[in-house]
C-alpha cells in the first residue's frame, strides 16, 4: 500500500509539475467546499495551507466555503459552484443519487496501518455511569447531521440491528442532532446529551482521541479531556469517504488539483495532518465503485 501512494503521488505530481506553468485554462476561480464536523472558522484555518498550495499550482484565485451544514457542500456540487470537497461515504452517496454525473471521486485517505476505513463511534462521559447501549434506555442520544455516514447513516442502520429502536421514546429517551461532529462531542462532554456519535480511525490511544477523526480534533483543540469520555459502541468498518472533484472541470485542471492533494503528506505532512483530521500514511486513487455498498444503504434508508 504504501508503494502505491507513493507511486500514485508522484506520477500524478510529475504530470501536474508538467502543466504548472501557468494559470490553468478554462476556469477562472478554483473553490473548495469544507463538509460540517467542525466550527466554521476551525474548518478555513484547518484547510488554508490546502487552498494555498492549489491556488499556487493553477494560478487562478482559490476560495474556502464552510456551510452551515453537509447539505451545503451537497449542493454546491451538485450546483457546480463547488469544485472539490472532501465527502462522507454517505454525502457521496446523495450526490451520487442526485445526479450522478456531477462528481468524480479522486482520492482516499490512508490511515497508519495501510486502511481506508474508519468507525462510527459511540461515546458518553466517563462519570456518566453509561457504560453501554443497555444503559442508554431512557437517556438522550446525540446524532451529527443526517447527511453525515458515522454521525448518523451507519448508526441508524446498525444500532436498531442490534435490538435497539431509534424512534424516540421507544428504547432512547429522546434522538436528536447536535448539528455536525464537533457539536456532539462537546455536546456530550458538557452533560448535554447522555451519549452521541462520531467518527474514528479506530487506531492508537483513546486517550489521544486515537490517530485520526474528529475526537482527536477536538483533543488537539483543546476541546475535550479524553480521560474524561468513554467508549460505549463501535460500528463495523466503514469505508473512507472520497475526495471528489467537479466531473465536468477540465481534465489539466483536475489533474494538477489531484496533484497536489496526492502530495500533501509527502510534501507538508503539517498540512496533511490538519486537513485529514491527524495522522495518515497518504492518500491512494479511489473509484466510485469502492462506495456501492454506502450507495446500497443510502438508497434503502429514503425508500
Amino acid at each position: 500500500m504504501k508503494a502505491l501512494i507513493a507511486a500514485a503521488a508522484a506520477t500524478i505530481a510529475l504530470g501536474s509539475a508538467a502543466v504548472a506553468d501557468e494559470a490553468a485554462p478554462g476556469i477562472e476561480e478554483f473553490r473548495i467546499g469544507l463538509l460540517g464536523g467542525e466550527n466554521a472558522s476551525d474548518r478555513l484555518r484547518s484547510n488554508e495551507c490546502l487552498r494555498v498550495a492549489v491556488e499556487e499550482q493553477l494560478g487562478v484565485p482559490t476560495k474556502l466555503f464552510a456551510p452551515a451544514d453537509y447539505n451545503g457542500v451537497i449542493e454546491g456540487l451538485l450546483g457546480g459552484s463547488l469544485d472539490l470537497a472532501w465527502l462522507g461515504a454517505s454525502a457521496y452517496a446523495k450526490v451520487f443519487l442526485t445526479s450522478p454525473d456531477a462528481v468524480e471521486p479522486i482520492l482516499v485517505k490512508i490511515n497508519v496501518d495501510g486502511s481506508y476505513g474508519y468507525h462510527s463511534i459511540g461515546f458518553t462521559r466517563a462519570d456518566s455511569g453509561i457504560e453501554n447501549l443497555d444503559d442508554m434506555k431512557g437517556r438522550t442520544f446525540a446524532f451529527g447531521d443526517p447527511n453525515s455516514t458515522s454521525g448518523y447513516l451507519i448508526p441508524s442502520i446498525e444500532i436498531p440491528e442490534q435490538g435497539y429502536s431509534m424512534k424516540p421514546g421507544e428504547f432512547f429517551g429522546d434522538v436528536v442532532f447536535a448539528g455536525g461532529h464537533e457539536q456532539t462531542i462537546v455536546g456530550v462532554y458538557n452533560g448535554d446529551y447522555d451519549a452521541g456519535v462520531t467518527w474514528a480511525d479506530g487506531l492508537g490511544a483513546w486517550e489521544d482521541g486515537y490517530n485520526s477523526g474528529a475526537l482527536r480534533k477536538a483533543t488537539d483543540a483543546g476541546l475535550v479531556d479524553m480521560t474524561e469520555l468513554r467508549e460505549i459502541w463501535k460500528s463495523k468498518v466503514i469505508p473512507e469517504g472520497p475526495i471528489v472533484l467537479r466531473k465536468s472541470l477540465p481534465e489539466r485542471v483536475k489533474l494538477e488539483v489531484t496533484g497536489v492533494v496526492a502530495s500533501l503528506e509527502s510534501m507538508d505532512p503539517e498540512c496533511a495532518y490538519s486537513v485529514m483530521a491527524g495522522e495518515v500514511k497518504g492518500l491512494a486513487p479511489i473509484k466510485h465503485e469502492a462506495y456501492l455498498s454506502v450507495i446500497g444503504a443510502r438508497k434503502a434508508k429514503s425508500e
